[in-house]
């Protein structure tokens, strides 16, 4: 079997099979020898920037000279994005050994009456093999979606939780309530495993509080008050931490995204915990500066950005971002998928980033918001131009073409990020 068939059959899955319980992911890692239980587990859940503390956490792992896997989703150009062992995506190769190997024992389940594994159970079945089969010591687990009956909680005895930002985010599934989607995320949470949380409502915040001391176990909430954004230069964002912990020096990262510094303080504290206190924070500090996460805030050709901001919450935030940048010209390229509170997200844009001009287009998915009235949207907040470009690559090339000084910011999802990021490689 080649990658490219490998990856067709995961793609074509949602065509044949539907949403299984969480018990299903369990036998699938009973058929596959739990590997899951050969390694100590960091489970992220969150609504926005899970992905980050992810890696942040998974970077000053190797800092300490530990070996961790990595498991995120989705992924902007590749599959082999969402595996990644020791800090590199798994090559096409592993990924087709790994991938036949789940396989045999999925065929094994069919044989006794299980029903077929989703997308996401393949996947993330795949991961704590290749994991396993590599000998590394952490797995850091990004949810899919929500948390409760996510694939990844079939993961018994996790090392710690952590939940990211909360915000409004697939109500369709998960709530239409803070509340709502809190208790999904919070699902995360098990008996005798400690859980840090970033600082969100009150309402979020009660929830994961109120679940924590139901179960027992200890829950630190990592406030606002907990660092101190000091300037954002060309490509980077310093900040400092208020616990004595991490010491006076300044701490930067390789991004320019306010929010990113919440996410890496708490992944800062994930991993105080993992260390018991007697890690080395200036390997840390090391560690985080050369982290690169794609599709955040990234920059992929000469001042044009992509950001995965694809939520009202993660938007707000983004162009709270861009301000702090300084006064410069702007224009936006924006799509959305239909689930996704588009018209608020556009509202947001033209109240806060004041653009020259907005660029829509349709993302090639089936899930794809159409153009036009996406246009529609923008034109009753703003009384600048809004052109429609009809695929992605017409919409940069537009961009492109009009730039004239201005940086150009792209976002709405993480499936225009990653189309643009390709078709900015053949640039």
């Amino acid at each position: 079997m080649t990658y490219d068939e490998a990856v067709d059959y995961i793609l074509n899955i949602p065509k044949f099979t539907k949403k299984n319980s969480l018990e299903h992911t369990r036998q699938c890692l009973r058929f596959l020898g739990n590997p899951e239980r050969e390694l100590k587990v960091i489970h992220v859940a969150g609504t926005n920037g899970k992905g980050s503390v992810c890696v942040y956490v998974e970077a000053m792992l190797r800092s300490e000279g530990k070996s961790a896997g990595l498991f995120v989703s989705p992924h902007l150009v590749r599959m082999n994005e969402r595996i990644r062992i020791r800090g590199e995506q798994i090559s096409d190769r592993e990924f087709v050994r790994v991938f036949e190997k789940v396989m045999e024992k999925v065929r094994e389940m069919e044989r006794q009456g299980f029903p077929h594994p989703t997308f996401f159970e393949i996947l993330f079945g795949m991961a704590v093999t290749a994991f396993a089969d590599a000998g590394v010591e952490y797995a850091v687990l990004e949810t899919g979606l929500g948390g409760r009956l996510d694939a990844t909680n079939a993961v018994e005895h996790p090392a710690v939780t952590a939940i990211a930002s909360i915000g409004m985010d697939h109500r369709e599934i998960l709530g239409d309530t803070l509340e709502q989607i809190a208790a999904e995320k919070a699902g995360i949470l098990k008996k005798h495993v400690p859980v840090f949380y970033s600082e969100g409502a009150e309402a979020s915040n009660r929830v994961i509080e109120e679940r924590a001391a139901g179960l027992g176990i200890s829950c630190k909430k990592i406030g606002k008050n907990a660092f101190e954004n000091l300037r954002i230069e060309h490509k980077n964002i310093a900040f400092s931490c208020t616990n004595a912990y991490y010491g006076t020096t300044a701490w930067k990262l390789h991004n320019t995204g306010l929010y990113q510094a919440e996410n890496a303080v708490l992944a800062l504290e994930v991993m105080r915990s993992l260390t018991g206190g007697s890690g080395r924070p200036h390997l840390w500090r090391e560690a985080l500066a050369r982290v690169t996460w794609e599709g955040r805030m990234e920059e992929i050709l000469p001042g044009i950005y992509i950001d995965g901001a694809h939520n009202v919450n993660a938007v707000q935030r983004f162009a709270e971002s861009v301000h702090a940048r300084g006064p410069h010209r702007k224009a936006v390229l924006f799509s959305a998928v239909q689930e996704k509170d588009y018209e608020e997200m556009t509202a947001c844009l033209c109240r806060s980033l004041d653009a020259d001009f907005y660029v829509v287009t349709h993302l090639e998915d089936k899930r794809a918001m159409d153009a036009e009235k996406l246009a529609e949207a923008f034109a009753r907040y703003t009384d600048r131009p809004v052109e429609v470009r009809k695929s992605p690559r017409e919409a940069l090339s537009y961009v492109r073409k009009h730039q004239d000084g201005r940086t150009v910011y792209c976002l709405g999802s993480l499936y225009l990020a990653g189309m643009l990021k390709e078709l900015a490689r053949e640039l």
